[in-house]
């Protein structure tokens, strides 16, 4: 279990993050075509998990149009944008935003929050994933780790690109 704050009112999560160095867990989520998407789509590739509560948040909104920014200067990388919102939301989101370098990816049935220990325990967002960006190379492996401590502020973009060179 890990702390987290939200809106300055601690709350915890699930479990750990995967530590640096550990294999990155397999996981399942839906996309926008409601098709599965899983590590095996991104084999060869550099993964950075862009994870978050909601794409209905500003603070959440804001994240993924950066890393879909960042995305663009990224060699043989894929960036996952990944909350429990349905398939329908991340696609209409998307498409209004004009996000086109990023894969999103729906967490709504499925353990993902559990199995990376982002499940928030509290709060008025329970159930919903914590903020955090996780990066793995081309080979699973993690390399970098970010829960966010605090639930409304945007990750540390700079050091999850960092961690690609």
């Amino acid at each position: 279990m890990a702390n987290v704050t939200f809106q300055n009112e601690p709350t915890t999560t699930a479990g750990e993050l995967p530590a640096v160095g550990d294999q990155l867990p397999d996981f399942t989520l839906v996309g926008t075509d409601l098709a599965e998407v899983t590590p095996a789509d991104f084999a060869g590739r550099r993964v950075v998990l862009n994870i978050f509560p909601s794409l209905d948040t500003g603070v959440c909104a804001a994240s993924v149009r950066e890393f879909n920014k960042r995305a663009t200067s990224l060699d043989n990388t894929v960036v996952l944008g990944i909350s429990k919102d349905l398939p329908f939301a991340h696609g209409r989101f998307c498409s209004s935003e004009g996000i086109e370098n990023l894969t999103a990816g729906s967490a709504f049935r499925s353990t993902f929050g559990e199995d990376f220990g982002l499940t928030l325990q509290g709060s008025p967002l329970q159930g919903l994933l914590a903020r955090a960006v996780i990066v793995a190379d081309e080979n699973g492996k993690v390399i970098y780790t970010q829960l966010v401590d605090e639930i409304t502020t945007e990750p540390d973009y700079d050091a999850a690109v960092n961690a690609l060179q």
